[in-house]
């Protein structure tokens, strides 16, 4: 078992690694992108300032920062899996997670001009019920200084899956079916 202090270092190693690989290595017709990546560029500003909001439960500081057709794509196969499409939906998404007492710790960002990589700790504090602690990853698309997108990377989809599954039971048929 990796102790924590452990794992962040290889967090912190193995996602500067992944986010420079990807930040630096695009390629087009077989040719590489040469664009600078950074902790310290504006769209990982956009992305902390989209956080510090969220943290504060900003609903509106939030709006302001999506696009108005954002989509937020959360893989499995679970009931909240699915792409969400336009601000709504994805606030939505948030209050569901706020309901398991979902909580985030970043513990890197980096970004280029077209995308932001986050690399997080995710965990929930239900005192009935399953919980999860896990690693997740986050890759923002960022257009005219606004998210555009965001795709979820969990960092273990059974048990994110599992985690779900058990924290919201779907409808009964009949009122599902309606």
């Amino acid at each position: 078992m990796i102790n924590e202090h452990t794992r962040k270092d290889f967090l912190k190693i193995g996602s500067v690694s992944a986010v420079s690989l990807f930040l630096g290595s695009q390629h087009s017709a077989g040719e590489a992108i040469a664009q600078t990546s950074s902790i310290d560029h504006p769209n990982v500003a956009i992305v902390q300032r989209y956080y510090q909001a969220y943290g504060r439960g900003d609903v509106e500081a939030v709006r302001e920062i999506f696009a108005p057709d954002i989509t937020w794509t959360i893989p499995g196969h679970h009931p909240l899996a699915g792409t969400k499409r336009g601000v709504d939906e994805v606030l939505a998404f948030f209050e569901e997670l706020d309901k398991a007492q979902f909580r985030a710790e970043v513990l890197f960002l980096g970004g280029n001009d077209n995308y932001v990589v986050d690399v997080h700790r995710g965990w929930s504090n239900l005192e009935q019920g399953e919980n999860i602690d896990e690693l997740w990853a986050l890759l923002f698309r960022i257009e005219n200084d606004y998210i555009v997108e965001a795709i979820n990377f969990p960092g273990n989809q059974h048990a994110a899956d599992t985690f779900f599954w058990k924290t919201y039971d779907l409808k009964p048929i009949p009122d599902r079916l309606m």
